[in-house]
């Protein structure tokens, strides 16, 4: 009898949902050649470490990794490093490599992530001006930053807070620069900026606000930026980060809807019964909360994985997590869950003075979101209140005397 030839799956892109969907398929059963391709040097890694330990030095670059490279091998994962798709075919299940070779597929699953957004500025591509998206940015920025050394952050989001904590921890002097008028306005509710730009500033953060970037300027290297007000801050090293650009070019251009990322359903199927796609590139539905949803996160983009490869290995189980985000600074953890723009009223369990605190917003009596500051229970309790709907009394829900198991 002749032998078939196995089934082909292969990922597009080396991050978080890359990694975790190669390791549910196989312990999900699936038997076939496995081929991820990663456009960077480096085999799936811990991209949050980036702006924390990586870049602060406290992690030895090995401790990075998510699995050893044994892992892949033990597996039969054929790990492509350094490469790029150029495009997809549909019809002939191929895809074309930036090297000319191309790869036929029975399934693929696209996992490109996003991209950086560029400022477009005077002086932008000046030698010390960076952006945080990799492993080997987080390296080069890290080796510029020692005692002394002036560093300017534009963008006061999770990633510019992270790196400003970092830095400061380096002996950097540090500059927070935010076109808006508070600190994670994207991401996070006004009692939680507030209480982290106390922290920054206590910490010796020197913070502007509602100010935009003129240009960057230096001869050759970065020497200052400056601001739309006629201020300039000295630098010698920028990081810039701004927010980022899924990365959709490749889906578009091989047919696939597009509507603020790639559009999938609760499994990460696309109209196209052979393709896959997950993480920060894709539009996903959420029942949870009733509406589509481009989530940066990655608990979402393993999520992603876990369900689309539970629909590739014929035992569907979608995906319906409630978005939940996290950030390390200083002495600091802050844990999100859901959503506090939608909500129309908040209160406070704790008092942020001992950093240790959480918001919990509301709309129409019900939780919606929960930001916890150094407060596992709360951002646990809160999932739990926000997922069953719940209705609690406020006045037990404030009062620290009422263990949260009982509110």
């Amino acid at each position: 009898m002749a032998e078939t030839n196995p089934e082909t799956i292969i990922i597009i892109g080396a991050g978080h949902g890359g990694a975790q969907i190669v390791e549910s398929l196989r312990s999900g059963g699936f038997d076939g050649k496995l081929i991820l391709i990663g456009d960077e040097a480096y085999r799936p890694y811990d991209r949050p470490a980036t702006s924390k330990e990586l870049l602060s030095g406290a992690m030895e670059l090995e401790r990075v990794f998510l699995k050893r490279d044994q892992f892949y091998t033990d597996k039969n994962i054929d790990v492509r490093l350094g490469l790029t798709v150029t495009a997809i075919d549909r019809t002939a299940h191929r895809i074309t490599l930036s090297t000319g070779e191309t790869l036929a597929y029975n399934k693929l699953v696209i996992a490109t992530g996003a991209r950086a957004r560029k400022l477009q500025v005077p002086g932008a591509d000046l030698d010390g001006v960076f952006y945080l998206r990799t492993l080997a940015d987080s390296r080069a920025i890290g080796a510029r930053l020692g005692p002394g050394k002036r560093l300017a952050i534009v963008g006061g989001g999770y990633v510019g807070l992270e790196v400003a904590a970092s830095a400061t921890k380096l002996g950097c002097k540090v500059t927070v620069i935010e076109m808006l008028e508070r600190l994670l306005a994207r991401v996070a509710g006004t009692e939680i900026a507030q209480f982290y730009e106390s922290a920054h500033r206590e910490a010796g953060v020197d913070l502007h606000f509602g100010v935009v970037i003129e240009a960057f300027t230096g001869d050759g290297a970065v020497r200052s930026v400056r601001l739309t007000d006629g201020t300039e801050v000295a630098a010698d090293v920028v990081v810039v980060g701004v927010g980022a650009i899924p990365n959709t070019e490749l889906a578009a251009a091989a047919g696939l809807a597009v509507e603020n990322g790639i559009v999938v359903d609760e499994c990460g199927r696309t109209a196209d019964p052979a393709i896959f796609a997950i993480g920060d590139a894709t539009n996903h539905p959420n029942d949870i909360l009733g509406k589509r949803l481009r989530l940066e996160s990655v608990p979402a983009a393993m999520g992603q994985a876990r369900a689309a490869a539970s629909a590739i290995t014929g035992n569907p189980k979608p995906f319906h997590e409630l978005p939940w985000f996290w950030s390390d600074q200083y002495d600091l953890k802050l844990q999100i869950a859901g959503m506090s723009e939608i909500g129309d009223r908040v209160v406070l369990r704790g008092d942020p003075s001992t950093r240790r605190f959480a918001a919990y917003y509301l709309r129409n009596g019900a939780i919606v979101a929960v930001n916890a500051v150094n407060s596992a229970k709360d951002f646990m309790s809160g999932k739990k209140l926000i997922t069953e709907g719940r209705k609690p009394d406020l006045m037990r829900l404030v009062n620290l005397d009422v263990p949260l198991a009982e509110v």
